[in-house]
């Protein structure tokens, strides 16, 4: 029942049946097995990576939903394959939350990429910066390991599958380092040998909270400034002018309430009433390229 957890409460309305929480006086219950099974269809886990596997299989195993938040981390992607083979067995949906496939204008960025009309696309460069570096630095669990790199890396390297389809793994660190963290708290990583290029950047240091993404392509280029939590938030299509010159542009700015997560709660509830088949591939695509990521961010940030 932490900030995702109370925002995800909120999304349920009238869905919810009871919060749990370690954390005295703060929840229903205390631990997921003290919840009576009969009372509850799906779990909305807002967790911490290290108890995600244990409270997953329990729930997968007894036939619950679950959304999780990302990422769907494990020390062995066999696990996460073994959580995959309880949500088939039993019925149940396993689906990972990634809220920013949500998001307006990354949605009218997928349909402008699948439309063609950009031709051949050349880089994808993206940014995700917040300024939660003394938030995080005193959190009890979430200085550690490869900080900011786990946290928003994962949000773009997802944000780039959505896009682009799978994307490679033969990601590099290009720049680690612990300015304020002692888990690294900005991180610059990317694929040159990706169609198309792929360059991220993401850090705690951005006091200001901010998201750009630049697409460089054949006829023109795609951007968006800032998200819809932020506002305001815009897309920018450019079309390439020949030789060269000046381009046009179409440009659309929305200010508005972020509309991510109602949408994404309401996308999980639909796939647990379809009864969606559970499919982790990505997941352990994703969990393997993050974790051997993170080693080399954490050795990056001490050289």
């Amino acid at each position: 029942m932490g900030v995702q957890g109370k925002k995800r409460k909120a999304f349920a309305g009238t869905d919810f049946v009871a919060s749990v929480d370690p954390t005295p006086d703060v929840a229903d219950y205390r631990s997921i097995t003290d919840v009576p099974l009969g009372e509850f269809d799906a779990a909305l886990c807002c967790i911490p990576d290290d108890p995600k596997i244990e409270i997953l299989s329990y729930l997968l195993s007894n036939g619950k939903h679950v959304l999780v938040e990302k990422p769907l981390w494990a020390a062995d992607d066999s696990d996460i394959e073994r959580l995959e083979s309880l949500a088939r067995t039993n019925g149940a949906v396993l689906y990972t939350a990634y809220n920013h496939r949500f998001e307006p204008h990354f949605v009218r960025m997928r349909d402008l990429i699948a439309s063609g009309e950009l031709g051949d696309i050349y880089r994808c460069r993206m940014f995700y910066g917040n300024g939660t570096a003394r938030l995080v630095r005193n959190s009890e669990w979430r200085d550690q390991g490869s900080g900011v790199l786990h946290d928003l890396g994962s949000h773009l390297l997802d944000t780039a599958a959505f896009w682009f389809g799978a994307t490679c793994d033969d990601f590099n660190i290009v720049f680690s380092n612990c300015f304020e963290n002692r888990a690294p708290d900005h991180v610059v990583f990317g694929s040159v040998d990706h169609k198309p290029q792929l360059e991220f950047e993401m850090t705690l240091l951005q006091w200001r909270n901010h998201f750009t993404c630049d697409i460089l392509a054949e006829n023109g280029t795609a951007h968006i400034e800032s998200l819809c939590k932020w506002g305001p938030s815009t897309f920018t299509k450019r079309t390439r002018v020949l030789p060269s010159g000046r381009p046009p542009e179409e440009q659309v700015t929305l200010i508005q309430e972020d509309p991510t997560w109602a949408m994404e709660y309401d996308h999980f509830k639909a796939l647990c009433q379809q009864g969606a088949v559970t499919d982790l591939k990505g997941d352990v695509r994703l969990n393997r390229l993050l974790r051997r990521l993170g080693e080399n961010a954490v050795a990056a940030s001490l050289s």
